[in-house]
């Protein structure tokens, strides 16, 4: 059970494909256009449900439940030893060393 008030994510649908704009690329108008939202939940729920929340900017948006308190996951990618050399270098040009 998700408690009213948790920070969460959910998704919607916006428009459905027959919506779209005929002037958009075949294959963008085959698919749904979608919205992920995160905000304050308006009312206990289980994932999965249809739920409304609060949004940081106070919107009101209503979606299917994905998941409490989410965060990113993306990175830049692992560790670049060349990176190193290319500072050392970087700095030696512009500053005349490891100042």
């Amino acid at each position: 059970m998700v408690k009213k008030g948790e920070w969460v994510r959910i998704h919607s649908i916006v428009l459905e494909p027959s919506g779209r704009a005929p002037k958009v690329p075949d294959d963008t108008r085959a698919c749904p256009l979608e919205m992920w939202t995160k905000g304050f939940l308006q009312e206990d729920a289980e994932i999965g449900d249809e739920v409304t929340v609060k949004t940081a900017a106070n919107r009101l948006e209503k979606g299917k439940l994905l998941e409490v308190n989410p965060y990113y996951t993306h990175s830049y990618g692992t560790f670049v030893p060349e990176l190193i050399q290319i500072d050392k270098q970087l700095r030696e040009i512009m500053f005349g060393g490891d100042k």
